[in-house]
């Protein structure tokens, strides 16, 4: 390709996106000079406004980072401040959290799989175009991510921003008589889950397996999602506390979100980076779903990141099973805590991946200062670098409509939170 053109190609109302951000990609002899994912939505600083806020309220805040996973913002905050002031929340506590935070895996992915990522896969703009051909799939999704709502808003007192969970527990515990309601649903649903996987299977999946780093939580016993350690596919296995000495976060000058790096390397997290590292963990029934589903796990390919959100959904529900079926009131649904100065450190896993929290907190338990580090800034580096291998696959001499849709594809295949850190969509070619 010996031409040298500049091709603008606006999107003025974004689909399947949440956010704002633009693509540049300088092109010449066949190769990529330059590829610049830029995010320009402005700093919404949440860090500082939470200065000054006892931890409860700090709680209830960091929830309003996002409106998809406020669950994963407040349970790696109520993970921090209990861990600092050495306070066990007990079994039933842990249990009903995991519960609440399988609400939101399942909302996030059902969403993600049905209204955002399959038209990609199905050749649709949207996923009213989408519903004409494939009904039964889009009512499916609307099914999933309503239940996953409907079990966040039964611990958190709605599903929007929850307001349920506190140092030491919960404000309040479900009645029976709701939690039976809820274990009717997700039993029904666990066959819809299953058909899911299989029909992710069936979709057609581009072949394009690629180098990367994958990082997750890890749990002794569980597959993680409130609590683990770090560990990577390298050879990293890490406290949460430890964070900061193994990765680093870094400005780039096209982005106001962050970047980060594990070791100066780019690096993945979200479902296909845990189900890389935790297959062995998953419940046996997942575990045999997964096996026969026609991909092998291990995957270096990105674009199976949609079938471990389909298997995610399925372990979503059949954990919320386990846990809520001998369900009974407890005694009391939270027990009190004295606080202690220090550094918190928290991480769960995020539908997206894993989220980090540092806090410090003064004696009487009010937060000093706070950094919070979301798993859609840490994926910036490795989506950029998709992108890039991504089209060199496809090859640079298709169609500029041809290149912004793979390129789009990819980076909705991380399903990014641009209210989080980043979104799309501009593209701009220079050949």
């Amino acid at each position: 390709m010996d031409e040298s053109r500049e091709i603008h190609i606006n999107v003025p109302v974004l689909t399947r996106v949440e956010g704002e951000g633009a693509l540049e990609l300088d092109v010449s002899g066949g190769q990529i000079d330059n590829l610049k994912l830029r995010i320009y939505e402005p700093p919404r600083l949440f860090e500082k406004f939470i200065e000054g806020y006892e931890c409860d309220q700090v709680i209830d805040m960091v929830a309003r980072i996002c409106g998809i996973c406020p669950v994963a913002y407040q349970m790696s905050a109520v993970q921090a401040f209990e861990r600092l002031f050495q306070f066990d929340p007990g079994p039933w506590v842990r249990d009903m959290r995991r519960v609440m935070y399988c609400g939101e895996w399942l909302q996030s992915h059902a969403l993600h799989v049905h209204l955002l990522a399959a038209p990609d896969f199905l050749g649709f703009d949207s996923v009213i175009g989408m519903a004409a051909d494939h009904p039964e799939a889009v009512r499916r999704g609307l099914k999933l991510q309503g239940l996953g709502n409907d079990l966040i808003a039964l611990f958190g007192g709605r599903s929007v921003h929850p307001v349920g969970v506190r140092v030491g527990g919960f404000y309040k515990a479900p009645a029976e008589a709701a939690v039976a309601d809820i274990v009717r649903r997700l039993e029904e649903a666990l066959p819809e889950a299953e058909a899911l996987v299989g029909w992710t299977t069936g979709l057609e999946i581009p072949d394009d397996d690629q180098t990367f780093v994958n990082v997750a939580l890890t749990h002794a016993q569980d597959y993680a999602i409130g609590e683990g350690r770090l560990i990577s596919d390298q050879g990293l296995d890490i406290d949460i506390a430890e964070f900061d000495a193994h990765f680093r976060e870094i400005h780039v000058p096209h982005s106001t979100s962050l970047h980060a790096e594990l070791d100066g390397k780019p690096y993945l997290t979200g479902p296909l980076a845990r189900l890389n590292l935790n297959a062995e963990r998953l419940p046996e029934s997942v575990k045999a779903l997964m096996e026969g589903c026609g991909v092998d796990f291990p995957s270096q390919n990105m674009f199976h990141s949609v079938i471990a959100r389909a298997l995610e959904t399925y372990l979503a529900i059949h954990e919320a099973l386990r846990l809520l079926r001998d369900y009974r009131v407890p005694d009391s649904p939270a027990r009190a805590v004295t606080p202690i100065a220090g550094v918190a450190y928290g991480c769960t896993e995020a539908p997206r991946g894993i989220l980090w929290h540092r806090y410090e907190v003064d004696a009487e338990g009010r937060v000093t200062q706070a950094r919070i580090v979301p798993p859609t800034s840490q994926n910036q580096g490795r989506i950029e670098e998709d992108v890039r291998l991504s089209l060199l696959n496809l090859g640079l001499d298709k169609d500029d409509a041809t290149i912004r849709l793979r390129a789009e594809q990819v980076i909705r295949n991380y399903d990014p939170c641009i209210s989080c850190a980043t979104h799309f969509l501009k593209l701009k070619i220079n050949r």
